[in-house]
């Protein structure tokens, strides 16, 4: 399964730390910003993937997250 996102995250450095979060809650999926993408994409690649919890965790740092669709 693989889950893309839209995000605010600017800086290498803070996603970096993101997905070093996110790997601490998903530890067996394939995470990567491209930054690169006028919607900052976060894309999570994993067999189980919680929206929620990936949204509230970008949140709870202070980016916003959404699913592009």
């Amino acid at each position: 399964m693989i889950e893309v996102f839209k995000t605010n995250v600017q800086e290498v450095e803070q996603s970096a730390m993101i997905v070093g979060k996110l790997l601490e809650h998903f530890p067996t999926s394939t995470i990567n910003f491209d930054l690169e993408d006028c919607d900052k994409i976060l894309r999570v690649h994993a067999a189980f993937i919680s929206n929620h919890k990936i949204i509230e965790l970008l949140n709870s740092y202070g980016f916003h997250c959404e699913v592009l669709l």
